[in-house]
This record gives structure tokens, C-alpha cells and sequence, in this order.
């Protein structure tokens, strides 16, 4: 029996498009609650999020098959994404990179030798279902998915390069760092970052990759599909709650100090 197939992964290299939802609670209830909704994909953040691999697992185990599940770990270290992957995750989005010298090691770090250095311990993990998956580490590179994060001039001026390198499967746009380093903080939707960020996507499906970015604003949303992103992530689940909530405090008006008699 092989590793699980990557739907993922396929349906990138169709050129399908995969909605996702970010997922920054670091709760496995709230991974389970948002895997009922149908987004394609669901990201579990360790880079901005209280995440650490104990919580990540809980969440993955959580969502199951009902949505693919992708990590980000805080930085593209080796050893964590190995720990990552021994967790079952297959697509893992790595941020922070400038360079094809990091791409080309994060991709070496994602399989198995001799394509790559992955350390082979899988027979405890979840990934081979804890050694009963016989036909696992045949089958694992195959099912892999590297999704490279840009966000910032540097690597912008390195995409090609970046995208060219052998094992990398995607390349997501971060708005909001590469608008801070372009002198906007906090301003993603300045026109200027919105130029970087449309070239970009147009550099990264022009060397054939699958381009992908997070945002939630809908019509910004409908327009990178538009432009050809295959992997676009149209909110979070904190951006929900806190929105839902302020909505519905803020439906029953300003709040006041009253004297409830009887109590």
C-alpha cells in the first residue's frame, strides 16, 4: 500500500483552483468545525500562530480527509519540516525565501535519499499510519508538495531562479511582509504592492509553477483566480470569529453600565 495520494498536488499541476482558509487558533475543534465548510485546503500556521508540532498534529488528525491539509512551519529549518512530514502532512509552505540556494535545500529536505535528505523514521509516525503503510517510503517522494513563500524584494528579484529549482511545486505571494518591505506596513492594497504582487503571479505561472496568495478581501480574492493563482486563501479562522463577533456585539448598540434590579 503507497503513501496517500496528494489531491493537492494534482489538482495544481491540473491548473485547478484550491480555495483555502487559514487556520491561526492553534485548536483542534476549531480545525475540525472549519473542515466541515468544503475549502479545498487548510493551513495550519506555525509561523505567526501559537503552534508548536504537538498542536499541529492534534489539528491535522482533527480535519482527517475532509480538506487537504498544508503546514507552514516558522522558518524553512530541515529538521522541522521532517518533522512535519512524519506527522502525514505532505504539502508544506515554507516562508521567507530568497534565494534558489534555499529552495533547492528545502526541496532536498522534503524527499528521501538519494533524491533528497529527509531522515528515514517514519515507522513511528502517523505518515506510514505508525509502520503498517509497507509501500510507504517507495511512494513518499511522489506525494510531497513544496509551496515556496516570497515576501520581499529580494525574493522577487530571485523568482525565476527560485521557481526553476527542481522540486518546488508552487510559489505563494505574501502580501502583507512584502508591502512592509516595500515601505507600506500595514498597507498591502497600495497600488505600488498590488503591481509587485500581480507581477509576480504573472512571473510565477510564466515559468510554469502554481501561484498562490492569502487574502480576505473577496474581490481581491476573485481577481488573483482571475489572474491565474491556483491556491488562494480567502480568510481565517481568527479573522471569522473576531468579524462575527464585533458584528453581532456591535447589532445591540454601544455598550452601557446598567443596574440590573434583583441583582
Amino acid at each position: 500500500m503507497p503513501a496517500p495520494f496528494n489531491t493537492f498536488k494534482a489538482a495544481l499541476a491540473a491548473g485547478r483552483a484550491q480555495i483555502g482558509l487559514w487556520l491561526g487558533l492553534a485548536n483542534p475543534v476549531t480545525a475540525d468545525l472549519c473542515a466541515n465548510a468544503g475549502f479545498d485546503w487548510l493551513l495550519i500556521d506555525g509561523e505567526h500562530a501559537p503552534n508548536d508540532i504537538p498542536t499541529i498534529l492534534a489539528q491535522a488528525q482533527a480535519i482527517g480527509t475532509r480538506a487537504h491539509v498544508i503546514v507552514r512551519p516558522p522558518l524553512g529549518e530541515v529538521h522541522r519540516l521532517k518533522q512535519i512530514l512524519d506527522l502525514g502532512v505532505q504539502t508544506i509552505l515554507v516562508p521567507m525565501i530568497e534565494t534558489a540556494e534555499q529552495a533547492e535545500t528545502m526541496a532536498r529536505a522534503m524527499l528521501y535519499p538519494p533524491q533528497g535528505m529527509r531522515g528515514v523514521g517514519a515507522a513511528l509516525a502517523r505518515a506510514s499510519n505508525y509502520g503498517t503503510t509497507p509501500g510507504y517510503l517507495a511512494s513518499a517522494n511522489v506525494q510531497t508538495c513544496l509551496l515556496l513563500q516570497i515576501e520581499s524584494r529580494a525574493g522577487l528579484a530571485q523568482l525565476e531562479a527560485i521557481a526553476a529549482t527542481p522540486g518546488v511545486d508552487g510559489i505563494f505571494i505574501g502580501p502583507a511582509d512584502l508591502a512592509a518591505d516595500m515601505g507600506y506596513l500595514g498597507n498591502p492594497a497600495a497600488p505600488e504592492v498590488q503591481a509587485a504582487v500581480e507581477d509576480a503571479l504573472a512571473r510565477i505561472i510564466s515559468a510554469g509553477k502554481a501561484a498562490g496568495i492569502l487574502t480576505s478581501d473577496r474581490g481581491l480574492a476573485q481577481r488573483y483566480l482571475d489572474l491565474g493563482a491556483t491556491f488562494v486563501a480567502v480568510g481565517s479562522d481568527v479573522g471569522l470569529l473576531s468579524g462575527a463577533t464585533a458584528q453581532l456585539r456591535g447589532a445591540f448598540g454601544k455598550s452601557a453600565d446598567t443596574v440590573v434590579s434583583g441583582y
